[in-house]
């Protein structure tokens, strides 16, 4: 189909500013005009009840973390976020009004996870911190009110990839103990050769250039993009991860390898949903400030939460 109506405006807005791709500024402007974007398409951030920046021990330094505590009674089940960026871009502010959002709508505990970014940290920096960010929200959720026993991990794009990959650490590590896994158009395999990726070009949207771009700065050689903590798709195994929903964008050079994990996932024995936002782009999830679209996707999201924590709840 079409674009959708409200993302058509949206992108004919870009066309007369003349917004210029990413991947054709330095680092600095980059990551200043990827977070003035999406704080300008986000909306207002809801008020939560408590919110704490921290900062905590990771492998190669401290990370930054931001926990969200809605109002409501505890011990409230656990979230753990990480912002999308393509491993170069993004920050806590990047995913401060989705994690607002997902915290009240979901009543948990929602701890947004700080990583290192490349180029300046290469692969498997990223992946490495947001395990560290895990099981310190795993150790610390108490003190927050929340129940680590129940504990899922979200992110999209870079942030979903992350998510993946820490799921796949956790198992093999033998914890934390992780019940649902949100996957937001993620990045699944650094070799993809999909429509997707050939269809997407659009210089005024993340297209196939951007793809590159940031697995270029990600990666130190090609041959890390082939390691499951980089490519998810490419584990040996999927067996034994926590269920998940992949949320995918028509109009997202990702759409067919974010699908291509939730199939995977399936034929593994792990309960996957996938859902194609219609009309949609990559990066629609935060634009719940101007996309209608956004707003369903951030409902699902956030049932899909609540029926896993409600559920895991009733089994004690």
């Amino acid at each position: 189909m079409p674009f959708d109506p409200q993302l058509q405006t949206l992108y004919d807005r870009r066309a007369a500013e003349g917004v210029r791709p990413l991947y054709t500024m330095t680092l600095q402007e980059a990551r200043a005009a990827d977070l003035a974007s999406i704080q300008a398409e986000a909306g207002t951030p809801e008020p939560v009840h408590e919110v704490h920046d921290l900062t905590v021990p990771g492998p190669g330094g401290s990370l930054p973390v931001r926990v969200y505590r809605p109002s409501g009674e505890g011990p409230l089940p656990v979230l753990v976020y990480f912002f999308g960026g393509g491993w170069t871009l993004g920050s806590l502010d990047t995913s401060d009004a989705l994690c607002r959002t997902l915290a009240n709508s979901v009543g948990c505990l929602t701890v947004a996870v700080g990583y290192r970014l490349a180029p300046e940290h290469k692969f498997p920096a990223a992946p490495e911190d947001c395990l560290a960010g895990v099981r310190w929200a795993a150790e610390h959720a108490e003190k927050f009110g929340g129940d680590a026993s129940r504990l899922a991990v979200a992110g999209d794009s870079a942030g979903g990839n992350l998510a993946a990959a820490v799921t796949l650490m956790a198992r093999d590590a033998g914890g934390p103990d992780i019940l649902t896994q949100l996957l937001v158009y993620p990045n699944t395999d650094y070799l993809a050769d999909t429509p997707s990726r050939r269809e997407n070009t659009d210089p005024l949207l993340f297209n196939d250039k951007s793809v590159h771009w940031y697995w270029d700065n990600y990666l130190t050689t090609p041959d890390d993009g082939t390691h499951p903590l980089a490519s998810p798709l490419r584990a040996p195994d999927h067996s034994g991860l926590p269920p998940a929903l992949v949320i995918t964008a028509e109009y997202d050079p990702l759409r067919d390898e974010g699908e291509s994990y939730a199939e995977r996932l399936r034929e593994s024995g792990v309960p996957a949903q996938v859902t194609r936002y219609p009309g949609m782009a990559h990066g629609f999830f935060t634009m719940s400030g101007t996309l209608d679209a956004a707003r369903r996707a951030m409902e699902q999201a956030a049932a899909h939460l609540r029926t896993a924590f409600a559920d895991a709840a009733s089994k004690g």
